[in-house]
């Protein structure tokens, strides 16, 4: 795990450069999945059906969430591996019509010793219907530790690159308004997790777990709040709608 690597991390989410272990979530600098162009989909992504996940005919992608379990640090300049599988793959309708739901189960060792199991859920959807009306989301509350940030244009580049994330909401805004109905470019979901994690981290200490879902895209230049109350992290819009949830699970 190249220091060079977490060292970009760290310059992408304008922290300090760690030394030794890696920050929780930061393994996303991590383990890319390069593919030929003509791999890629229209979005930047690689198309369904050239990998590990089914062509479901559907061609918006976006993060949904996921779940992840620390049993060991991971150390940057030592080799890990990943082994991924497929999980369960199922179609259904939704308000905004077919869906296709993906969960990807990663399992990251260094040596013989598990350090991270994690899965990553992913949603399919069609096409956005020209006028039709964007979902309401709920609301969030407030909440006893609240931190505010913004994430502007480069940085949603600069971490798209050192996540090696083709997709083109990131960085293509005429693309994520036109073709996505966006309001904007959007954040990464991981962002908004890894702050999440690291604001719980600081509060209360390294993390066993964390599970999260994303509920409402975040655009760019939006001023979000990350809250944390108890072990329930998630972030609020600038509009106060209820845009990630997660639980936080503390090491005994």
């Amino acid at each position: 795990m190249d220091p060079a690597r977490a060292a970009a991390m760290a310059a992408a989410l304008n922290r300090a450069a760690p030394s030794g272990d890696l920050p929780p979530f930061w393994h996303h600098a991590y383990f890319w999945d390069i593919q030929p162009a003509d791999h890629l989909g229209r979005d930047g992504h690689f198309r369904t059906g050239t990998g590990l996940i089914p062509d479901l005919g559907l061609p918006r992608r976006m993060w949904a969430g996921g779940r992840l379990e620390w049993h060991a640090s991971l150390v940057t300049g030592t080799p890990a591996t990943r082994l991924t599988t497929l999980g369960p793959v199922t179609r259904k309708s939704g308000r905004s019509g077919a869906l296709g739901l993906v969960t990807l189960h990663h399992r990251i060792t260094q040596g013989d010793r598990l350090c991270l199991t994690e899965d990553q859920s992913l949603v399919y959807r069609e096409d956005p219907q020209p006028g039709a009306p964007r979902p309401v989301p709920a609301q969030a509350d407030s909440a006893p530790v609240e931190e505010t940030r913004s994430f502007g244009a480069m940085a949603l580049f600069r971490y798209s690159a050192v996540t090696f994330n083709g997709h083109r909401i990131h960085y293509d805004a005429a693309y994520a308004r036109d073709v996505e109905g966006h309001a904007g470019l959007v954040v990464h979901g991981p962002i908004l997790a890894e702050g999440l994690i690291d604001l719980a981290t600081r509060h209360l200490g390294p993390l066993a777990g964390f599970d999260y879902r994303a509920l409402a895209p975040v655009v760019a230049d939006e001023t979000v709040t990350f809250c944390l109350a108890g072990h329930r992290a998630f972030v609020r819009g600038s509009d106060g709608r209820l845009c990630m949830d997660a639980t936080v699970r503390p090491a005994t």
